[in-house]
């Protein structure tokens, strides 16, 4: 089977505010890419659409067709004949990623899998997944099944926001079926303080995928990871953006100013207490070189490239300072240290170093620019501050 626009198995990544779907961070959004068994959360999407119109019931029991009996693993083993309830599937989907169960559920709702893959389709442009094409419900492997970053990140937000109840399942941990006990694919949820889900995915074409939801502190924040190496590389990988996530929500600017003109002695009185070192001192520099980035004032800019987060506050200085002599277009760019408490260790403070950027262009080529001189970063949307 081919497709014009066939998937093309590559690392893509997406943040966003769940309650606004503010971008927070994005690379190859919309690229596409086999989603694997993250196409499992339409079917699940779908099965509660179906309880809430009450065509499905929770103990409502679904035959075991011959076509779902013959499903390659992951699956439950279940055989032509037996039958399985609504709410026993849908346990199985979210923790043992179960691909008979997938196709019990698909020809409950749609007759037969083909027809449900239709239903899918159709169902996801309609939420604004413009890039999804569905073939199956399990999302074992079809040349022509694809889907994006930012079309699973849409899909994530209309679970949470559109099946809030039925939501819970997915911080499900374990599930014991015919006294077997079957626990979640998803080992980052039990380690990652505040995530309750959604689910991971995986085949050779695709890599290690993951859509995942956190909250804290009243804020929920949403990743989406396709084509990790491994699923240890993955999750820390997802660990990694919902803490920049959140601390794009939670921020505290604690200082700005120019690094170059900024002496030892400056760094470490700004360190102690902002403030104290006026602009008018910080400008009186000994060496005539000028300045790689300027300090920020007046209305902050929308867009940044965060390019590091320390436990100290003068390499954050250094960071910015590197980056901006390493891509020449941002030579004379604002920028931010930003303060931030660690989430991970109790009293440690974390300093991000922030570039400012006047549009969203500008921040992925100025990004791009600097991976490819080895500097690690990511674009950041600020929101209008002033």
């Amino acid at each position: 089977m081919s497709d014009a626009n066939p998937a093309s198995a590559r690392y893509a990544s997406i943040v966003v505010e769940a309650k606004t779907g503010r971008i927070l961070h994005s690379v190859n959004a919309e690229t596409k890419n086999y989603p694997a068994s993250l196409t499992k959360i339409m079917t699940l999407f779908m099965t509660f659409e179906a309880l809430k119109k009450g065509t499905l019931k929770l103990k409502q029991k679904l035959p075991v067709s011959r076509v779902a009996e013959g499903r390659s693993p992951s699956k439950l083993g279940l055989r032509r004949g037996q039958t399985i309830t609504v709410e026993n599937a849908i346990k199985a989907l979210v923790t043992k990623s179960a691909n008979d169960v997938a196709t019990v559920l698909s020809e409950a709702i749609g007759g037969t899998e083909r027809k449900f893959a239709r239903l899918m389709t159709k169902r996801a442009r309609a939420l604004g997944m413009k890039d999804t094409t569905f073939k199956n419900a399990s999302g074992l492997p079809n040349r022509s099944q694809f889907s994006t970053a930012r079309d699973m990140a849409i899909l994530a937000r209309a679970l949470l926001y559109g099946h809030p109840k039925m939501y819970r399942h997915f911080s499900r941990e374990k599930f014991t079926y015919k006294g077997r006990t079957y626990r979640s694919h998803n080992r980052l949820m039990s380690r990652y303080e505040g995530m309750d889900g959604i689910k991971t995915g995986y085949i050779r074409a695709s890599g290690f995928n993951l859509v995942a939801s956190a909250r804290r502190n009243g804020k929920r924040v949403i990743a989406v990871v396709f084509g990790g190496k491994t699923s240890k590389s993955r999750d820390r990988r997802v660990a990694s953006l919902l803490d920049n996530g959140f601390a794009a929500l939670q921020t505290v600017v604690v200082s700005s100013g120019n690094p170059l003109n900024l002496p030892a002695s400056a760094v470490r009185a700004k360190f102690k207490s902002v403030g104290k070192v006026k602009p008018a001192k910080v400008a009186r520099r000994t060496s005539k070189r000028p300045p790689a980035v300027l300090p920020a004032s007046g209305r902050i800019r929308s867009w940044a490239i965060q390019v590091g987060a320390y436990n100290r506050y003068a390499p954050a200085h250094l960071a910015v300072t590197r980056a901006a002599r390493a891509v020449p277009s941002l030579l004379g760019n604002k920028f931010q240290i930003v303060r931030q408490r660690s989430k991970v260790r109790r009293g440690l403070q974390i300093y991000k170093a922030r570039l400012l950027v006047p549009s969203e262009s500008k921040a992925r080529n100025s990004c791009r620019a600097l991976k490819r001189r080895k500097i690690d970063c990511m674009v950041i949307w600020m929101g209008p501050q002033s």
